[in-house]
């Protein structure tokens, strides 16, 4: 591996699932007749995006596609060859696995050039499977196995945001908390992120098993109309995720709202209970002479009394007209 200058790996594949590694050089000189070639790039890099404009021989609007920023799932066949771009789930460690790492592709009969910025764990598995002898045997198998491999990392992901809707869920039923709050919005984030990029993925896959190149078998192709099967579930699993959160939320805003409208009524009552006893109390509280009782010993008993009569009396009078 060479990071300074771009080559994260590169081999000749002998055509049964093994191969022998080559650097930066070893790829320059490479010819068709030596065996299919995979290179793996950082397209960030200079000296990869070097190699990619002046001698790679790819299509200038191809390469400048296999470099670019920001970049959505898609394919185009040209020449007899495909560019592609997919996206995986980031499994990288402290990374967020919805911020989806990007794959670029250009597949020829001969060559299979592939860049990522971040690490991408499938390519890594599809290396360390042509070091034990036991990776793609070529194009076709190269294109299959990845997108296999992408879509089964998607598919633990997403089986884990569904069941943290369903733990939510319960949640939801026997605690009303702000926090979950939280917890939903972040749910809701995490599919609305991978959906967005894994419908358009879903599209490509769609179109991948159909598309027009010679060095695509009928065995792969059949392989890839399955993955693109699976792609459609997981949108519409992610689907469900966002509305069911939806749903929850929606609940527990409820529950909470109910909540909250019977702690103000309760608050309500008691404040129409204290009212008149307040204003009783603050006008034989004023500092003035005239307030009748000062001179009696059991006046405060006497008023005491009355407070707790005209209490009861508001008591049964809220109870008869159904306010408690």
């Amino acid at each position: 591996m060479n990071n300074n200058s771009g080559l994260v790996f590169a081999f000749i594949l002998d055509g049964k699932g093994g191969g022998k590694s080559i650097d930066l050089d070893g790829v320059k000189k490479w010819n068709p007749s030596d065996g299919k070639l995979w290179i793996h790039l950082d397209y960030t890099k200079d000296d990869a995006q070097e190699w990619i404009n002046n001698d790679s021989l790819i299509d200038p609007v191809i390469a400048e596609s296999l470099t670019i920023e920001e970049t959505r799932p898609r394919s185009l066949v040209h020449k007899g060859g495909m560019l592609l771009i997919l996206r995986g789930v980031n499994l990288n460690p402290g990374a967020d696995p919805e911020d989806m790492v990007s794959i670029r592709l250009w597949i020829d009969a001969n060559r299979i050039v592939t860049l990522r910025h971040r690490r991408v764990m499938a390519i890594d598995d599809l290396c360390q499977a042509v070091k034990e002898g036991d990776g793609p045997s070529g194009p076709g198998a190269f294109l299959e196995d990845l997108s296999d491999r992408l879509i089964i990392r998607m598919g633990t992901v997403i089986s884990d945001i569904d069941d943290s809707v369903d733990a939510l869920q319960d949640d939801v039923l026997i605690e009303q908390s702000y926090d979950l709050r939280r917890k939903i919005a972040d749910i809701r984030r995490s599919a609305i992120s991978l959906r967005r990029y894994l419908a358009p993925q879903r599209d490509v896959m769609v179109r991948l098993h159909s598309e027009k190149v010679e060095w695509l078998g009928e065995m792969e192709r059949m392989r890839l109309r399955e993955v693109a099967d699976r792609t459609m579930r997981y949108v519409e699993d992610l689907d469900s995720v966002r509305d069911r959160a939806t749903v929850t939320q929606e609940e527990l805003n409820n529950r909470l709202a109910e909540q909250m409208n019977k702690t103000m009524y309760v608050l309500s009552i008691v404040a129409g209970i204290f009212l008149p006893l307040g204003l009783l109390t603050g006008l034989l509280g004023i500092n003035v002479g005239g307030i009748p009782g000062t001179e009696s010993k059991s006046a405060f008993f006497i008023f005491c009394f009355i407070l707790l009569a005209i209490a009861a009396g508001q008591i049964w009078f809220f109870k008869r007209k159904k306010w408690m």
